[in-house]
Order: structure tokens, then C-alpha cells, then sequence
């Protein structure tokens, strides 16, 4: 029996339980597997336009409420009124007359089972922003949360770290991601398979050495070749991290390499498209480690994949040094915030230090680990300096065999700031990245 298309009461019922969760200091990627499947495609595309306008959402609810009411109306009344702002240009938005966004939303409370005391309430914020919008837009741009809907530290830290493009990598952030692809090399040219998406009515991009970004994103099932393991899906900036660490290296046939927080392995299977090597793949969750199996597998890939914390070495290493390590350690995200919007809302001013703390303790745990004349590639996803340019300054300080080979060092989102071997073909532009290449000198 054919069901129905989800409402827009349903959907949003859904989306101020998943946008609640985030308040409460759950993920995206926790929240959304568990709406209901139907409405999870509906749902995700409104929780993140409204966690991209969540400064202003913040600001209009504390102005339009006198008391706030119980976390999930209170969500509610937030998802709500960012449908109800002005599109910014270019941006990719839900769009819904103000008087069905009002109805449907007290739709959506009596779905949640909230008090119908509520709806009144509810109703009556909606309309008096409506009202009174040109008031409410002057406040937002006074406020420097809702201005550039992240939170006040994180603008003031950017501002620190990048005085020339702070501006920009907040406003990319605020927009959609490009979806981009990453060809596997073994099994077909790109050339080739821009062919055969052309084939199929989808327009893509040669980017960078193996990607192709596409004008619009599809469900991966639409790929041409996707379950053969033609292609992954990878942002721009992640493809460089394989070439960083491979080219020029002159690693022989069947070379050690270890990739050292590897989940979901996107990075180890791209080392493995490029070259033959012998590959550890570690990640401290063995459930992310399923991943790594999943993604090896669809793609035709062999590693040996462990679950283990790589700062603990005597835990898991046998004693045979390694010829290059990838080291992609755990960070802010800081980077990604176009593609995971919630990122900035999750994340307190303190967790920059302990991370920075825990990348400190990798890096000196691995080193030993390399051979002379080695190479291990540094890398984060982050545009915070305390997670990139001063983390590799302190340790290269501190180990007179820490040689710097050229790289990147920070890549900004939307192609804001220095990139390398990205040439004049980005359209879209890379997600935030740090890069930072090192080989081991032979000690005297």
C-alpha cells in the first residue's frame, strides 16, 4: 500500500526532537538514524538549515519568549522561526509561506504530545516575529552570535588564528557542502566514469588529482558503479591526504604503512587505490571499525584492520618500524561545519586545548614507530592553529629528527585560503583541513 509524503507538522515534530537532542549535547549523526525513515530525509534537510541559523534562532526565541518552556516546544519554536527568515542568496533553504510554516508548527506540538497550552504561545511568537520583523532583523545584526550564527568564542578564536579570512570561513560554513566524489584509480579513469555519469543525467567536475564534484548531490544508490566500488564519496581536501604522504616517498611494493585513527577509512582506502602496500588500519571503537571492513570491502581493498588506541603501542605493535605513518587525529571538526552544522553548537571553548592535548600525545607516541627517513603526515580536520600550525611547531621544536616537508599547512572552507596542487578548477572549494608533512632524520 502507498503511503503518504510526510507533512511538513510531522517533519517538524521530528526535527525538534533531533534539534532538542543537539541542545542536549547529542550529534547529528546520533539524533538522525533514529527518526523514522520515511521522514529522515525531510527531517534532515530542516535540522540543518535551522542549526545554521541557530545563533538567530537563539536570539529570536529568548527575545520572543518571557519564559522558556520545556526543551522540546522550545526547539519547536527555534526550527520554526529560521524557516520564517529571509533566504540568504545562493543559499539552498526549505521554503514555506509564513501562515503554513505557523499552522503546521502548531500542528507539530500537539504531534509531540506538549501541552496544548503551548500552542497559543507558539502561534503567538510566530506572528509577532512576522509583525515585527524589520525590529527583530535590526537585533540580529547587533548581536554577534546571531550575526554569524557560531558561537561568540569560536568567532573571537577564528578572528585570532585567521585576521584575513575569519569573515569568509564563517560565512562558507553556513552553506551546503558540494557532494564530492573519489574515483577509484584501480578500477576505472576518471574520464571514464564523468562518462558514464554524464550518462545517467549527472553533471560533474574533474577537481584535484581523483575527485569530481557534482553540480547537485544524489543518494549514493544513484552513482553509476557505486556497490562495484567505482568511486567513494570524499571531500576535496581529505583526496590530498593519500598523494601528501605517497608522492615522491619512494615507497617499494608492499611498504608498511599505518593509518593510525582511520575510521571510517576513507583515507586508508585511498592509500591502497594509489600504491601496494602493506596496511594497519587502527581505530580505538571497534564499531568504527566495522566501517572501515564495510568500506575496504564494497571497494575491493585488503588491510589489517584492529581496534585499538594508537597512543598505546605496547598494546598492538609488533616492534617492525613503519615506512610512512597517516596520523589523522581526533579534533574540533572545526573544519567541516558546512557538513556537520551542529558541530559548533556541540563544542565548548575547553575541548580545544584537550584535543590538542590528546594530538600532542599521538604524535609522540607514533614517532618512534617510523623508520629513518620515514615520513608521517599530520592532518586534522580543523581551522584551529592551536590543532595545526602550533601543534607541529611544538613538536618539531622538540625533536631535532622532525624534518617539515613542504605541505599545505591550513586549507580554509570554500577555498578562502591557501591551497596546493588544487589548481583553478574548485568550484564548490574543500572543507577545512590541516596538512603537515614530516620525515624522520637518521640520528648520528
Amino acid at each position: 500500500m502507498k503511503t503518504s509524503p510526510p507533512t511538513l507538522a510531522e517533519q517538524l515534530a521530528a526535527t525538534a526532537r533531533v534539534v532538542a537532542a543537539v541542545e542536549q549535547g547529542r550529534s547529528l549523526n546520533d539524533a538522525l538514524p533514529r527518526v523514522e525513515a520515511r521522514l529522515r530525509p525531510g527531517v534532515q534537510a530542516l535540522a540543518f538549515h535551522a542549526l545554521r541559523h541557530w545563533g538567530e534562532a537563539t536570539v529570536l526565541r529568548a527575545g520572543l519568549v518571557e519564559r522558556a518552556p520545556k526543551a522540546l516546544p522550545f526547539a519547536l519554536l527555534g526550527v520554526a522561526v529560521t524557516l520564517l527568515l529571509p533566504r540568504a542568496p545562493g543559499e539552498e533553504a526549505p521554503t514555506y509561506q509564513a501562515h503554513t510554516v505557523v499552522d503546521q508548527a502548531v500542528e507539530a506540538l500537539r504531534l509531540l504530545r506538549e501541552p496544548q497550552g503551548l500552542a497559543g504561545m507558539l502561534n503567538a511568537c510566530l506572528r509577532r516575529y512576522i509583525r515585527e520583523q524589520a525590529d527583530w532583523f535590526e537585533r540580529l545584526a547587533q548581536d554577534n552570535v546571531s550575526r554569524w550564527n557560531h558561537p561568540h568564542w569560536w568567532v573571537q578564536r577564528l578572528r585570532r588564528d585567521h585576521p584575513q579570512q575569519w569573515q569568509g570561513i564563517l560565512a562558507s560554513n553556513n552553506r551546503a557542502a558540494p557532494m564530492t566524489l573519489r574515483v577509484n584509480r584501480r578500477r576505472v579513469s576518471r574520464d571514464h566514469y564523468l562518462a558514464q555519469l554524464q550518462a545517467q543525467g549527472l553533471v560533474g567536475q574533474a577537481v584535484g588529482v581523483d575527485g569530481i564534484e557534482l553540480a547537485r548531490a544524489v543518494p549514493v544508490q544513484q552513482l553509476p558503479g557505486w556497490m562495484q566500488g567505482d568511486c567513494s564519496v570524499q571531500d576535496l581536501a581529505a583526496q590530498q591526504a593519500a598523494p601528501l604522504l605517497l608522492d615522491g616517498a619512494g615507497l617499494a611494493p608492499g611498504a608498511r604503512v599505518l593509518d593510525a585513527c582511520a575510521a571510517p577509512g576513507g583515507k586508508t582506502a585511498h592509500l591502497l587505490e594509489c600504491a601496494d602496500l602493506d596496511v594497519l588500519a587502527l581505530d580505538v571503537d571497534p564499531q568504527r571499525t566495522d566501517r572501515i571492513h564495510d568500506t575496504l570491502q564494497r571497494l575491493g581493498l585488503k588491510a589489517e584492520v584492529r581496534a585499538a588506541d594508537a597512543g598505546q603501542p605496547a598494546q598492538w605493535w609488533d616492534g617492525r618500524a613503519f615506512d610512512a605513518i597517516l596520523l589523522d587525529a581526533p579534533c574540533t571538526a572545526s573544519g567541516i561545519v558546512r557538513r556537520h552544522p551542529d558541530v559548533r553548537w556541540l563544542r565548548r571553548p575547553d575541548d580545544v586545548a584537550q584535543l590538542a592535548e590528546q594530538q600532542r600525545r599521538l604524535l609522540e607516541a607514533l614517532w618512534p614507530l617510523l623508520k629513518a627517513g620515514g615520513r608521517l603526515l599530520y592532518c586534522t580536520c580543523s581551522v584551529f592553529k592551536a590543532e595545526g600550525e602550533q601543534q607541529v611547531a611544538a613538536f618539531t621544536q622538540g625533536h631535532a629528527d622532525a624534518c617539515a616537508l613542504p605541505s599545505p599547512g591550513h586549507l580554509l572552507p570554500g577555498c578562502v585560503g591557501p591551497a596546493v596542487d588544487m589548481g583553478d578548477n574548485v568550484s564548490g572549494g574543500q572543507d577545512g583541513f590541516f596538512y603537515a608533512l614530516l620525515q624522520k632524520q637518521a640520528t648520528p
